[in-house]
């Protein structure tokens, strides 16, 4: 058995469900339990994709040093200036959205750096993942949680790995 319990009051991300609403973006100063540093050629370039494309605003910058983006709270990315890497690293960056934000930061990814995404795709851990590529060439995963379905071969399998679903 795993122990587990539900703890989504401490997280900013909302219980899945067809009327789930994003958070607004949360503009205050906390300690940074987790953040990704993205090295990049070209801050400003960047800086437009990550704000333009996948939803994120800039909190702070340091000219030629530093921006510091942000979505919800705790989605942090330091973008620092660096060479592009040739390849894209097979690690990627996951980040949580709903449902109904999944084909909007695909088409404006796509606007901003055409065929920069892959999908999106129905996993069966139950969520939406739309592959981002970015123009420093990191892979950014875009992550929404489909609404959990007692009888759904997604809920079995967490029941056979010890984890009891919402209200079970």
């Amino acid at each position: 058995m795993i122990d587990t319990y539900p703890a989504f009051d401490v997280s900013p991300v909302p219980v899945p469900g067809p009327d789930a609403r994003a958070p607004e973006p949360f503009h205050g100063i906390y300690g940074m339990p987790m953040f990704v540093s993205v090295p990049t050629a070209d801050l400003t370039a960047s800086t437009d994709f990550w704000v333009r494309g996948l939803g994120f605003f800039e909190l702070f910058s340091v000219p030629g040093q530093v921006v510091h983006l942000r979505r919800w709270t705790f989605q942090d990315v330091l973008l620092v200036p660096a060479d592009r890497p040739a390849e894209t690293p097979a690690l990627s960056v996951s980040f949580s959205c709903v449902l109904d934000q999944v084909e909007g930061i695909a088409a404006a990814c796509e606007e901003a750096l055409p065929g920069s995404t892959t999908g999106p795709r129905t996993m069966p851990w139950g969520s939406v993942e739309l592959e981002v590529v970015t123009p420093e060439n990191a892979r950014v995963v875009m992550t929404a949680a489909r609404p959990y379905d007692p009888d759904s071969p997604e809920a079995q399998n967490l029941r056979d790995m010890g984890i009891e679903g919402p209200g079970e």
